[in-house]
């Protein structure tokens, strides 16, 4: 009995360790955003049948920012793309880059369709350009500007070309809800469905 007690007093320690480890990682994963790029989009909107997507995933815990983008369709050659921050009314008006300029390190030039995959270090000054560091007192203002840009859909993804200087395609960034919101969800879907029959009958 009392050889037996430590063991279950370890593996209790061990369980209790797992689920706190578990439990970080659920509260604070990277932040993943997406956004459907479109001529429509543009601000002034213009004629582009180009189609195009982003995913953004940002952890700001371990200064990473991973961009993935996808393009089509083009009616011009492309010339740059950034992360363009922050709108003062979510998902409308413009912002300038947030990201380096003339365009982000390795994004594809000159062509009319394409994919982009890059991940950026948000702790060195080389991901961000100059001016939006300035406006936000430094790299650590400017990942939080970013962060809660991002959370309420003011920063967009924007593809520029010959056609549109000043941008063919682009897309309002929004969250996608993690995994620990999902199962949370669906706990609570089978109580609403019910409240809902109830309230019908």
């Amino acid at each position: 009995m009392l050889t037996t007690l430590p063991k279950a007093l370890t593996a209790l320690a061990l369980v209790s360790t797992a689920l706190t480890a578990g439990a970080t990682v659920q509260i604070a994963p990277a932040h993943v955003y997406t956004a459907q790029l479109s001529g429509a989009s543009e601000d002034p909107p213009n004629a582009s049948t180009a189609t195009g997507s982003a995913r953004v995933g940002f952890d700001i815990g371990t200064h990473t920012l991973t961009i993935d983008v996808t393009f089509s369709g083009l009616l011009g050659d492309s010339t740059n793309a950034h992360l363009h921050c922050c709108t003062a009314l979510p998902g409308a008006g413009t912002a300038g880059p947030a990201t380096s300029t003339p365009t982000l390190s390795g994004f594809p030039s000159g062509v009319r369709s394409g994919t982009y995959h890059h991940v950026f270090d948000t702790s060195l000054a080389s991901t961000w350009n100059n001016g939006f560091i300035n406006s936000h007192g430094g790299i650590a203002g400017a990942e939080q500007a970013l962060l809660a840009a991002l959370d309420n859909g003011q920063a967009y993804f924007n593809i520029h070309s010959s056609f549109a200087p000043g941008g063919e395609i682009r897309g309002f960034l929004q969250p996608v809800p993690e995994p620990g919101e999902l199962a949370m969800l669906a706990v609570g879907l089978p109580f609403v469905l019910v409240l809902a029959r109830r309230r019908r009958g």
